[in-house]
């Protein structure tokens, strides 16, 4: 599987199916569901954490380092994906529509390479 030919209705049904191997739909409320993937997003943090941004973009570069933020990051994708499963969500409309709401609430000629419109361009 790889994401060039892999959609996001299989990598659900492959949530959905090891989730239903279990039995674990009972736990799967979305309260925990949400509360799992908060957790699992702060251990993806964890391997951030107190270096700078340009030591964080080696971590790629550490086969260690870059498998273990793989497996977080794998982590806090199935339980957004479960939260989706037990919620009807469907994940693709929902991304779709929150890009168009932030493209109006962020243009481009306001925002195009900096975070707010009062703050400064960066220098080039």
């Amino acid at each position: 599987m790889n994401d060039s030919d892999t959609s996001i209705g299989v990598l659900r049904e492959l949530v959905r199916h090891f989730v239903d191997e279990r039995n674990w739909s009972q736990f799967h409320a979305p309260k925990n569901l949400s509360m799992a993937l908060a957790i699992e997003a702060a251990e993806l943090m964890e391997h951030f954490q107190w270096i700078t941004p340009e030591e964080s973009h080696q971590v790629r570069n550490h086969p260690e380092k870059h498998l273990a933020v793989r497996e977080e990051l794998a982590d806090v994708i199935c339980y957004a994906l479960a939260i989706a499963n037990v919620m009807q969500i469907d994940i693709a409309t929902a991304v779709e529509q929150k890009v168009r709401k932030n493209a109006e609430k962020y243009p481009v000629d306001q925002f195009r390479g900096r975070y707010g419109p009062e703050d400064p361009a960066p220098v080039e």
